[in-house]
């Protein structure tokens, strides 16, 4: 049961294919408590009006919306999201990261956002977040690898 046609496909040609789908596998479609019988001339001419119709409401809902974006976005209150982080946050996120002591994880918990945002920050500071950088050693005995891993003093980001 099919409550309104819009909801079954976006376009004439999608809602024929899937009603030519069900019917192929013996389903009957009711649209609004009509049932729609594909061998029935005037069943099929019924439910192409009924398509047309379905998708020119949609087109005028989408055509409404991009008018309502434009006439926001004349008056300037079409931004978008907000960033997360204050321009100067973000600065001293930048400074942090360029001095060398904290990984892009460190950062993201100690300004409490995600890691993506840790990134693009410093993409908008016109830095490689990607490349590697020298940290200060500092060896842990526990685990052989990390040990490793310390002396080479090698963090990627």
């Amino acid at each position: 049961m099919v409550t309104k046609l819009d909801r079954l496909a976006r376009s004439v040609p999608d809602a024929r294919d899937i009603v030519d789908e069900l019917t192929a596998r013996g389903v009957r479609l009711d649209l609004g408590g009509s049932t729609h019988d594909p061998a029935d001339p005037v069943g099929r001419l019924l439910f192409t009006v009924l398509s047309m119709i379905a998708e020119f409401e949609a087109d005028l809902a989408r055509a409404r919306t991009r008018e309502g974006m434009a006439v926001a976005k004349a008056k300037g209150r079409l931004r978008g999201k907000q960033p997360k982080l204050k321009p100067t946050r973000e600065a001293q996120l930048v400074a942090l990261w360029q001095a060398g002591n904290h990984t892009t994880l460190d950062l993201a918990e100690m300004f409490d956002v995600a890691r993506s945002t840790v990134y693009r920050a410093i993409q908008r500071a016109g830095a490689s977040p990607t490349k590697q950088r020298q940290v200060e050693a500092q060896p842990d005995a526990a685990s052989s690898h990390s040990a490793a891993t310390s002396k080479q003093g090698v963090v990627g980001v």
